[in-house]
This record gives C-alpha cells, sequence and structure tokens, in this order.
C-alpha cells in the first residue's frame, strides 16, 4: 500500500489558526460560516490541541493558543495581517450573524466593481475574514474599466473634487 503524500480528503493549503479560546471559536465558525467540524483533540490542560472543520471543500484547522512554543493568538501579538477570503450562499445573511455574534465590521456589506458582493469582519478572536458571494459574471475587460473607474473616483475623493 502507498501512502499519498496529500492525504484524502486535504486541500493543498489549509489555513491553520491559533485561538485564544478555541472551544468558542469553533462554535462561532459552525454557527457564523456553516462550517462542520471534522475533529478535535483536547489537550491534557484542557484546551483544544488540534481540531479540524469542513467549510464546503475546505478545511480549516485550529488549536488553542500554546506560547510555550511559539504558537500565539491574535490577541496576544497585537492583530493579524491575514485576512481570510470565504464565499458563501448569502453573504449579507453569514456578515449579520457574524455582528450578531460579536464580530467587528471591518466593511460593510456591499457590491463590488468585479462581480462580487463583500463585507469585511474582525471575529471575536481578532481573525479577519473577508465573505462574499459572487452576484454577477463580468468579462475581464469590463472589470479593467470598472477598476479604472473605481480608482478615478478614489482619487476624486482624495484630491476632494
Amino acid at each position: 500500500m502507498t501512502v499519498r503524500p496529500i492525504p484524502e480528503g486535504y486541500p493543498r493549503v489549509t489555513p491553520y489558526l491559533c485561538v485564544d479560546g478555541a472551544a468558542a471559536a469553533i462554535d462561532f465558525y459552525v454557527a457564523v460560516l456553516g462550517a462542520e467540524e471534522r475533529m478535535r483533540m483536547p489537550a491534557p490542560d484542557g484546551r483544544i490541541g488540534h481540531a479540524e472543520l469542513a467549510l464546503g471543500n475546505s478545511v480549516l484547522m485550529l488549536a488553542d493558543e500554546f506560547p510555550d512554543i511559539g504558537f500565539r493568538a491574535p490577541s496576544t501579538i497585537g492583530g493579524t495581517p491575514i485576512t481570510l477570503h470565504v464565499y458563501v450562499e448569502d453573504v449579507d445573511a453569514v456578515f449579520a450573524r457574524a455582528l450578531a455574534r460579536g464580530a467587528k465590521e471591518l466593511s460593510a456589506v456591499r457590491d463590488e466593481f468585479y462581480g462580487d458582493r463583500t463585507g469585511r469582519f474582525e471575529d471575536p478572536f481578532g481573525h479577519r475574514w473577508n465573505v462574499a458571494s459572487h452576484v454577477e459574471d463580468v468579462s475581464d475587460e469590463e472589470v479593467a474599466r470598472r477598476a479604472e473607474e473605481a480608482l478615478e473616483s478614489l482619487d476624486t475623493e482624495a484630491d476632494g473634487t
């Protein structure tokens, strides 16, 4: 029998989140994003040593903080430079659930020039999420035209003209 270098059921890239309060984070991701818990391994002290959630055809791994091995949550290190992008069926409903469960709005949900309706939030554990629903198929040429218009309007706003 041959062992597969990439295990069955795991995508090539899998985010692994360090969370201060992993059990609560799992509850949040299940309630807000519709994630399904695949597995959970408790550490001897009651923290979560490793957990896996399924989000559609993606996997999200997470665990509680373990500072003694350098595994620290965004709340400990002062934020995160990473934003996770997730496509969902109904971005407005997901965004509303996130805010209702304690997420902080970073950008309100709105239609974007490239055909997605998106919103950004920071979850109660310091992780940033961009949630989106694709609402319009836009050709590359039209995206380029709309992007130029969007940049021009930003320049106009910055100039105050």
